[in-house]
């Protein structure tokens, strides 16, 4: 969890980026990673593919049906973050889905799977936080941060729930919604990330509907982090439907996307 800490411990707002392994193949993803490093990417968030991410958009909802198609398989996730890990030392990686996929083997072999491929964190959409012991136990005990989701309709009563036995970062999930549809106005988030940041310790990345560098320079003004995800997944399925490879295309997005998130503070200060 140490590489987590890092990244949220500068003097800005860290970049977290999101993008489903084995999409458009597994051959392709390792390339796609070192585009979002080489872009100023501070978290890696990298998607288990699943046959029903009832959470998730359209966008990424494809990506996930693309790398299925693809032949993904949970080895193939793993492979990919060892290489990661060889790569980029120091760049904290995280590996989002559903639960089905992360405990059917049994949420041990998991943990220590992760631990295998040095993943820093954990992020389970389908598990709720009264479920904890269903994962969290398991990934806690061998070091790796269960990442928890806050939403709008966290209410108070509710929220001393979620943040008991969260690690790494709080994800607020800026809508009560699907990812990539829709974003929050800022005012909205702002007084969120108040409100969660008064509650906790944690770093506050925010996430759901953030496309565009302007977008993300707005919720970084407010909060420790900003999530990517639908947009990215955007410009890769764009590249593989015309043949093309979606590592320069990564790139130039996520450049423009964390110079105005790592920028942000530092406008608000002049």
């Amino acid at each position: 969890m140490n590489r987590l800490a890092d990244a949220f411990a500068k003097d800005r707002p860290a970049l977290v980026t999101f993008v489903t392994a084995g999409d458009p193949s597994p051959a392709a993803t390792p390339a796609i990673l070192d585009a979002l490093v080489a872009g100023g990417a501070d978290v890696i968030e990298l998607g288990m593919p699943f046959t029903d991410p009832m959470a998730d958009g359209p966008a990424i909802q494809r990506a996930n049906l693309r790398s299925l198609a693809a032949g993904t398989r949970t080895a193939d996730i793993f492979s990919i973050a060892s290489g990661f890990r060889a790569r980029h030392p120091d760049v904290p990686l995280v590996l989002m889905g559903y639960a089905n996929p992360m405990l059917r083997r049994g949420a041990e072999w998991f943990a220590e799977a992760c631990v295998g491929a040095q993943v820093d964190g954990v992020i389970c959409v389908d598990i709720p936080a009264e479920q904890d012991a269903a994962l969290g136990d398991a990934l806690r005990a061998v070091g790796i941060a269960p990442i928890r989701l806050a939403t709008p309709t966290t209410d108070a009563a509710r929220l001393p729930n979620v943040l008991q036995g969260a690690r790494g970062f709080l994800y607020y999930v800026s809508v009560a919604g699907i990812t990539g549809t829709q974003q929050a106005a800022s005012g909205s988030i702002a007084t969120a990330v108040a409100a969660l940041k008064a509650r906790t310790e944690l770093p506050v990345a925010v996430g759901f509907g953030v496309r565009t560098p302007d977008q993300a320079a707005s919720v970084a003004r407010v909060a420790d982090g900003v999530v990517v995800g639908s947009a990215i997944v955007d410009v890769i399925a764009e590249a593989a439907a015309n043949g093309q490879d979606p590592a320069p295309g990564v790139l130039k997005l996520i450049k423009d996307l964390s110079a105005a998130v790592h920028a942000a503070r530092k406008e608000m200060a002049v």
